[in-house]
Parts: C-alpha cells; structure tokens; sequence
C-alpha cells in the first residue's frame, strides 16, 4: 500500500520549471492559490534536497485562509542527509520527515544536525544504499497514515518517482511564457528513457484557463 501521489507544478511553455539561474517565478496569483488549495487536501507534501537547498521552502499553507492544522506533514528526500540545520522545513510550523540512505545514517547520526533536528521532532526513514528507496518510502509514509501525498520536485526526483510508477495524477500549470537555455531546469530531468516507446503515457481528464495560465490534469496511466 502507499499513498495517492499527485505531482504538481509550474513550467514555462517550453517545460522550463527554472532558468538556468536558479530563478522560477513562473505561477501567477492564482496559481500559488491553487497550490496551496492542494496543499490543504493533502495529508503531506514531498520535495527532494535540490528544491530544500535552492529555494528554501516552508511547504506550509499560507496563501490562502488556513489554520495550523491545515499544513501537511513535509517529507523531504535527502539521501546524503544534507538538508542545512536552519532549514524552514524542519521548523514547527508541521511535521516533518527526512529519508535518506543507510550509507550515510551512522555519520549522520554523529552530527550536531541530527541532534537539533531530533530536538525539534523531526522523524528520519532510512532505505535503500546509496540513494532512498522510493516505494518503501511510500509504503512507510502509508503506515504513517498519509493516504495522499503532493509531489513538489524537483526535477530528479519527479522522473525518479514516475519511472518507478509512483505517480498517479499529474496537475501542471502552464504558463505563457518561453525561457530557454540548455542548463535551465526541465519537468522531468534525470536519467530520462531511451525509447519514446518506453515512455510514461498520460490521460488528460482537465483543463482549464485561470488567470493567464493554462491548467492541465493527466492521470498517469499503468
């Protein structure tokens, strides 16, 4: 068993989700309220340590009327547990959950950020070798009472969980604006697939304007 998992997010026309700086304002007004409607129908949210180092965020509700029980729980996955001590993520605004690999568990656990973090309640999942295992991550994350989970990238991480055939819906905005550049961060990075055959195929089941933006829904077929 493992969770629903609902990845969302925002690429340019040309499916840039960041220029090669770093920078990635793309979603309008009403798209962050959207986002953060997600959020709150969601038992948890999950990014990988690109997204934690890069953009530095709270994964909380905040866009929209919400209360403090409304943020879901934030899971990040850090194989090489190197998510900074002052991270907003590991913060009190929610729970929070750290996966990474066993390689790197015994060192880490001799670190002054493994106790301060420990202080502050966050949980730690250990898997796989060199890198998390991502279906016992899911798996555990079930156990944990998390039914659904919003995936938030980045872009490694979003090819590594579809690949695996751990993502069931898919919600993109696409905004109306082409950014370019070799080096600038794409949907879906990593290793990619050889064969168009071979590629994941999607249902489109939505889609809608809202602002200037254009809103996709795709179900990932199996």
């Amino acid at each position: 068993m493992r969770p629903y998992v609902i990845l969302n997010a925002a690429m340019t026309l040309d499916g840039k989700i960041a220029t090669k700086t770093g920078s990635s304002n793309i979603s309008g007004k009403e798209d962050l309220e959207r986002v953060h409607e997600i959020r709150k129908e969601c038992d948890a949210i999950m990014v990988g340590i690109g997204t934690v180092l890069a953009d530095d965020p709270r994964l909380t509700v905040h866009k929209i009327d919400a209360k403090p029980e409304d943020n879901p729980v934030r899971v990040v996955v850090d194989s090489r547990c190197r998510t900074p001590i002052d991270a907003r993520i590991t913060n009190a605004d929610a729970k929070t959950i750290i996966a990474g690999a066993n390689e790197y568990k015994h060192e880490f656990f001799k670190s002054e950020r493994y106790e301060t973090f420990k202080n502050r309640g966050v949980k730690f999942f250990w898997s796989g070798d060199e890198r998390v295992d991502l279906p016992a991550l899911m798996s555990y994350l079930h156990e944990e009472g998390i039914e659904t989970l919003m995936l938030e990238g980045g872009a490694t991480l979003n090819f590594s969980m579809i690949r695996a055939g751990l993502i069931d819906e898919i919600r993109i905005c696409v905004a109306p604006m082409v950014v370019g550049g070799s080096n600038a961060k794409t949907f879906f990075d990593g290793e990619g697939f050889d064969l168009m055959d071979d590629a994941v195929k999607l249902e489109l089941k939505d889609c809608y304007s809202l602002g200037k933006d254009l809103i996709l829904t795709y179900e990932v077929l199996k």
